[in-house]
């Protein structure tokens, strides 16, 4: 029976209906560095089963371990889900993408790590820094009058009315917390800036007179649709401006905060704030500091036009460094000049990967999420939205509190590689599941620059491509790819903001980030701007099916 006969497809959907709820829980290893639009980990063993179980009843094969042999490939292996899968499994891959950021997420999540040592560097590192920067992020508790760690600052998009010449705050709406994961609501008035808390949402229309000040606090935000009416003359007037001179400038409005002194005193939800003047000072403190910094490695590169990128120039932004604010500079620069100095490379080639993963969390395009209130990346959708209310987290970041500080992605990092180790699956009985160790199974085996035999289980990857990887008929003994799916995702423009940053650390070491920009023309996409259309992808994919069809 042929694979497309044998394949459990209501059995495998069920499990990757559960999976996708929570696929970090399930399949862990995606936790070295985020990628796009990956699949469930589990469809790729039920297509290998399929393809290579002798046993007829597969779904009790599912459960069990295995060590095959064989080799298969993945010409356009972007995160690395069925290449992962089938090392488990005892095959050995070949894995090919033109993207360098797709090679080195593959490289470091199938690489060994002595996760001791890495653990121990990162903390040394944390504790460096919390000492040269953590006052930065503090604030006092507006209850106890304690100094406490921050959480997020939430920042609001400013821009000047073209009549009178005020600036304006573009709050599409008032509303910072809504009272799902804490007791109230929480809003902001447009006149005084004092935080409020209500039990219902105040509206235009019925709308609740400020604790501070007196005057009235409703949801609705003066920015809408792009426009928005001047606080002062009244004027309405379009956002961003037509072909701004600079990037969008900023103010901080608001803070959450962790007082676990106050926790423990019964004190019930999030603690929030508007930002003092030593909170402000302190903000100020840090952009000057970064200022009279010329030794942090932070990239000055231009970004390119491009499908995706070309939003980011509508709102002014020309470089990637100014989707950071001044804070995030410096302490991104410190940071990074710190793993830089680890002599270890295993260990500083882990650490500069969980650092470019964690930048999603440390840029002004993220968004603070009223309803769930914690902060929301970059990537919370495949593209470069710019939303009108910035989220700043801790660099850091506190212990088992929040989400998106430096010491979060280390931990995700160390369940990642602890999951390559000992792989398993989640079964469920029932609402009661059980986690399945699969005993011998590894995500990881040696690397080999030629193409592997299959007796002898090793891994071969090229940042390249895939019709560029030399094969010989009767070498492979199955493909098995989740191909781009035309112009839904553009991988290199969204790339290049984990790239300009990574390179800085790896350029010297591997030809992969010598470029200036993951971006090639062999890139099997979709793309206006680069006048990729259906002829190029159409012929790209039967290129290189024809390619690893015939070997």
């Amino acid at each position: 029976m042929t694979l497309e006969e044998r394949f459990q497809a209501s059995f495998v959907t069920s499990l990757a209906l559960r999976e996708k709820q929570i696929q970090q829980s399930y399949r862990p290893v995606i936790g070295v560095h985020k990628w796009f639009a990956r699949r469930p980990g589990t469809v790729f063993p039920g297509l290998l089963l399929a393809e290579f179980e002798d046993r007829e009843d597969l779904q009790t094969a599912f459960w069990e371990p295995h060590r095959y042999r064989g080799v298969i490939a993945d010409p356009f292996m972007g995160g690395g889900t069925p290449l992962f899968e089938a090392i488990r499994l005892g095959f050995s891959v070949v894995g090919c993408d033109t993207n360098p950021m797709a090679y080195w997420v593959v490289r470091q999540s199938i690489g060994t790590l002595d996760l001791d040592a890495f653990a121990n560097e990162a903390e040394a590192i944390c504790n460096d820094v919390e000492r040269e920067l953590g006052r930065l992020y503090r604030t006092t508790c507006v209850l106890c009058g304690r100094s406490v760690p921050v959480k997020y600052f939430v920042w609001v998009k400013t821009q000047a009315c073209p009549v009178c010449g005020t600036r304006n705050d573009l709050f599409p709406g008032h509303l910072l917390a809504e009272a799902t994961r804490h007791p109230r609501h929480v809003l902001v008035c447009s006149r005084c800036g004092a935080l409020n808390e209500y039990a219902e949402v105040p509206t235009r229309a019925s709308p609740e007179p400020c604790t501070t000040c007196g005057q009235p606090v409703h949801i609705e935000g003066p920015a809408r649709r792009r426009r928005a009416r001047c606080s002062h003359c009244e004027s309405s007037f379009p956002y961003p401006e037509n072909r701004p001179a600079h990037a969008p400038k900023h103010r901080m409005w608001a803070i959450e905060y962790h007082c676990a002194d106050c926790r423990e005193e019964g004190r019930r939800g999030r603690f929030f704030k508007a930002p003092e003047p030593q909170d402000l000072a302190q903000y100020e403190d840090a952009v000057r500091a970064g200022r009279e910094r010329d030794d942090l490695p932070i990239p000055d590169d231009e970004i390119p036009s491009g499908d995706e990128t070309d939003r980011l120039h509508r709102w002014g932004y020309r470089s990637y460094r100014e989707l950071f604010n001044g804070r995030q500079l410096l302490g991104l620069g410190v940071l990074l000049r710190r793993i830089l100095d680890v002599r270890r490379p295993d260990v500083r080639h882990a650490l500069l990967t969980v650092f470019s993963d964690f930048l999603r969390y440390q840029n002004m395009l993220c968004r603070y999420d009223t309803y769930a209130l914690k902060c929301q990346d970059i990537f919370s959708v495949h593209g470069f939205p710019v939303g009108l209310i910035p989220c700043e987290a801790s660099l850091l970041g506190t212990e088992r509190v929040g989400s998106g500080g430096f010491r979060h992605f280390v931990r995700k990092y160390v369940r990642a590689k602890q999951y390559c180790s000992a792989p398993f699956e989640t079964r469920w009985a029932g609402r009661r599941k059980k986690r399945i160790q699969m005993t011998g199974e590894m995500i990881n085996a040696p690397f080999t620059p030629m193409l592997p035999k299959g007796d002898i289980q090793a891994v071969a990857l090229r940042a390249a491509n895939a019709v560029e990887f030399p094969l010989e008929p009767s070498s492979l003994d199955g493909v098995f790819t989740d191909p781009p799916y035309f112009d839904n995702v553009q991988y290199a423009e969204l790339m290049d903001f984990c790239y300009v940053w990574l390179r800085l650390g790896l350029k010297d070491e591997f030809g992969e980030f010598r470029g200036t920009t993951t971006r090639s023309a062999n890139e099997l996409t979709g793309n206006h701007t680069s006048g990729r259309g259906l002829e190029h992808f159409a012929g790209g994919l039967s290129a290189v099916f024809s390619h690893y069809a015939r070997a």
